[in-house]
């Protein structure tokens, strides 16, 4: 049994766990989820939740929380300094988590012990006493911001910075479309139901018994352009966690899920075990294996820079640069020629990217060789979604937002002559 903390040390652990989230983060350029389990190693429960809360804010609301340290010293603190990262965190949650202001300071002020532990205490007074506040929609990073005003306008920007105002809400994904009419909450599209946002998923009706798995709307609409399977194969490329195999399993496909990521197999495992789905999972990487013999359909859910799930992962929104886009799309253009190599004539091709980058979307179209665009039809997507004029589909934050809004994807279904 751990000895009980002093009581000035209460809390002082979950807040030293936040720092080493954003350190790996900010300065190491780790997904906030990859580095979780490191960062968070020395507490568990609550604090562990905490520090993860603390952190993802903080990453929502960075340069706003930088603007407000920047007014109040006299030189401009280095980007990476500990005293930096322990007023992001102290600010953050005075200002967006609701902790007293005591209680904000005297649990961070201990992270500098031995360094700068007046300047960090003086600024966030300081702070304080002018009563300063955040921006009611945070600001995107300039790098950010610039890049999306180019590609899509000032309306998609106005969008994203609302959309991270609030959490989002909580869709989820159903096996069967009576359940899921059951369900209290909107229903966007068949076998749909989106619900607040919310803690305790697993406490939820229905999550025990397996009738459903969480899954952004526009996460969902890949496989749903391939219909019903009737026994027929498909495989599932780059397919963990494993929303779409579920997907694909319920609606009578013999899923083969592809994945180069074991523990996030194991998650799909798990998911399948719960909603008593069967697929075949395949542990390999898509650019070096190959299935035995030409198959009907795949879904290529290709690896990206996810850019268009910054809602619940905004360390994307810091993580992202252009190199990693240049090099994602080398990638895709790279799995889709590969992928199309597998299919019988006359097959069909979904691909599809998590990216609000036109690099890994539209653009990825001329690198499907040998394959015809299927254009979508209006029919088959969710209430409020429509094809672009090409006949693919782009989700961007513009997208229901009055409803709680989509992610941002980019899907095409092709045919192979």
């Amino acid at each position: 049994m751990k000895p009980a903390q002093p009581q000035s040390q209460v809390g002082v652990d979950a807040r030293r766990a936040a720092l080493r989230l954003l350190d790996s983060v900010l300065r190491r350029g780790l997904p906030l989820e990859a580095a979780l389990d490191g960062a968070a190693r020395d507490v568990s429960g609550a604090d562990r939740g905490l520090a993860h809360a603390i952190a993802a804010e903080t990453l929502r609301r960075l340069p706003d929380l930088d603007a407000l340290i920047d007014s109040a010293t006299q030189q401009r603190l280095p980007p990476d300094s500990k005293a930096r990262f322990a007023l992001r965190i102290a600010l953050v949650q005075a200002l967006a988590l609701g902790t007293p202001g005591h209680a904000a300071i005297s649990t961070v002020l201990p992270l500098v012990d031995g360094g700068p532990r007046r300047l960090v205490h003086g600024v966030f007074g300081a702070l304080m006493r002018r009563t300063v506040a955040l921006p009611s929609t945070p600001t995107l990073p300039r790098a950010v911001e610039e890049r999306w005003l180019g590609n899509w306008g000032r309306e998609m920007v106005d969008a994203a910075r609302a959309a991270m105002a609030a959490p989002p809400p909580l869709d989820l994904s159903f096996a069967d479309d009576q359940a899921a009419r059951r369900f209290e909450g909107r229903h966007l599209a068949p076998r749909h139901a989106r619900i607040p946002a919310q803690s305790g998923i697993t406490d939820l009706t229905g999550f025990a018994e397996g009738q459903w798995w969480v899954q952004d709307l526009a996460a969902s609409i890949p496989a749903r352009l391939l219909g019903a399977g009737g026994g027929r194969r498909v495989l599932d490329l780059c397919a963990a966690p494993g929303g779409k195999t579920l997907q694909l399993a319920a609606a009578g496909w013999q899923v083969t899920a592809v994945d180069n990521s074991a523990p996030r197999l194991l998650k799909l495992r798990e998911n399948l075990e719960r909603t008593r789905l069967a697929a075949e999972i395949v542990e390999a990487d898509v650019m070096s294996w190959s299935p035995e013999a030409p198959v009907d359909t795949i879904l290529l859910d290709a690896p990206c820079s996810a850019t268009g799930i910054f809602r619940r992962h905004p360390d994307v929104l810091h993580r992202v640069k252009a190199r990693q886009i240049a090099e994602m799309a080398d990638l895709q253009g790279a799995m889709l020629r590969r992928a199309a190599d597998w299919l019988q004539p006359g097959g069909t091709l979904v691909y599809a990217t998590c990216s609000l980058e036109p690099e890994e979307g539209e653009a990825q179209l001329a690198h499907a060789t040998g394959l015809t665009l299927d254009p979508i039809a209006p029919d088959e997507l969710p209430n409020g979604v429509v094809p672009a004029p090409g006949g693919h589909v782009r989700t961007l934050p513009t997208l229901l937002a009055d409803k709680g809004a989509l992610d941002g994807f980019f899907i095409a279904r092709f045919k192979r002559a």
